[in-house]
């Protein structure tokens, strides 16, 4: 793989592309996360078959922070960004792949990605602007909108993003948490706060291209019957895609099976 460095406006934007060259996977990282979240898919068989491209989200990894963070670290924001890049980028027929923040960035963007052929989210549950919008979340802990959490909460929040008992959790994860610009999680919690969010299960609803949800068996954070309730009438196959043993991160926990997965989404789009 090979790293990237784009010039999106004012924002330097970060990632890798891998050597592959069929269909375009653009892969969109979540809250306080980075690229190197995507090392198993950029590397090995995927990667070598698609083109798999991995960006920093603005403020994330070596991405720079936006120009206006309080408007640009939202799902609004986030999503101009991807769509941004995909221009850039040049591309068509892309699946596009959004994990946890990035899953709602993603559906946030859908409208301005014509060039996408399918999405992938996993570790999202589309909130919607109903009384129970958000109740696909069962364990959302509040330090992904603090912007300056203790080691404490950072190692806590880090454990509930794999499978109870996960061992070894990457060194990086805690060391992205730690680099990404606090303001991001600040003003995302403001955003969500003042009801400055998208209803995504809406999205869901009218989305004319294919849906892929994916799903840990393990997660802690997400609830998969809310998932499963969801009118989506583009979803992938039919149902949510569960991988068995992984939590929140099944693209790092069971690399092989999302790959999988990933891989057959990408093929039949």
């Amino acid at each position: 793989m090979r790293p990237l460095s784009l010039q999106i406006g004012a924002q330097k934007i970060a990632g890798f592309e891998s050597a592959g060259t069929c269909r375009p996977i653009l892969l969109i990282h979540g809250n306080s996360s980075s690229s190197r979240i995507w090392q198993k898919q950029l590397q090995g068989p995927l990667g070598a078959k698609f083109r798999v491209i991995a960006i920093d989200l603005p403020g994330h990894g070596a991405s720079s922070p936006p120009p206006n963070p309080e408007a640009d670290y939202s799902g609004g924001g986030y999503a101009s960004v991807i769509a941004a890049i995909a221009r850039e980028l040049d591309l068509k027929n892309a699946v596009v792949v959004g994990w946890s923040l990035g899953g709602h960035a993603v559906l946030n963007a859908a409208a301005a990605l014509p060039m996408a052929a399918g999405l992938m989210i996993f570790g999202t549950p589309p909130i919607g602007k109903a009384p129970d919008g958000f109740s696909g979340f069962k364990g959302l802990s509040a330090t992904v909108f603090t912007p300056k959490p203790s080691e404490a909460e950072i190692e806590e929040w880090t454990k509930s993003a794999f499978a109870p008992g996960y061992a070894p959790i990457p060194d990086f994860v805690v060391v992205d948490f730690r680099n990404t610009d606090g303001n991001a999680r600040g003003y995302l919690g403001a955003n969500v706060q003042a009801g400055r969010i998208s209803d995504e299960a809406e999205i869901v609803r009218n989305l004319k291209i294919p849906l892929a949800i994916v799903h840990g068996r393990e997660e802690q954070i997400v609830d998969l019957r809310y998932l499963q309730r969801l009118a989506a009438p583009t979803l992938w196959r039919g149902e949510v895609q569960v991988i068995d043993g992984a939590g929140h991160a099944p693209q790092w926990e069971k690399a092989e099976a999302f790959n999988k997965v990933l891989d057959e989404f990408a093929s039949s789009v």
